[in-house]
């Protein structure tokens, strides 16, 4: 592995991190200009977005874990431009609820700056839980 997938496997841990630190300031920052999100299923969160959509929603989804969402990452893999990351979460929403995914996240990086998030995760306990269906 070369130093670019290690400087790509920093940028993702680190947005882990910030994602766990609910830091806007940071995943704004590190969002390249052409940055786009997409997200598993058919969820109202669920399809492609792009920076200024993913940074929009962004303290919609933080806004359901007053106490925070904390992220831990179990592996990663680096090739090229892109780090595969599994990782799960866990944290209380806003009604009590106890929230644990699981996740399989793709990033995709340029120059130091993140140009793709993909997130796949169990979208069926994402329905119960944060939807309410």
């Amino acid at each position: 592995m070369g130093q670019l997938e290690e400087d790509n496997k920093k940028l993702a841990l680190a947005m882990v991190a910030a994602l766990s630190a609910a830091d806007e300031e940071w995943v704004a920052k590190n969002y390249a200009e052409d940055f786009q999100i997409w997200v598993t299923g058919s969820l109202p969160f669920s399809g492609t977005n792009d920076r200024a959509g993913a940074l929009a929603g962004m303290p919609a989804v933080l806004d359901l874990f007053p106490e925070g969402l904390e992220f831990t990452v179990h592996s990663m893999v680096a090739e090229g431009d892109s780090v595969a990351i599994e990782a799960t979460s866990s944290g209380k929403t806003v009604r009590g609820d106890q929230y644990s995914q699981e996740y399989h996240f793709l990033m995709r990086a340029r120059d130091g700056m993140i140009t793709m998030w993909k997130e796949y995760m169990d979208t069926e306990h994402a329905r119960q839980v944060l939807v309410g269906e």
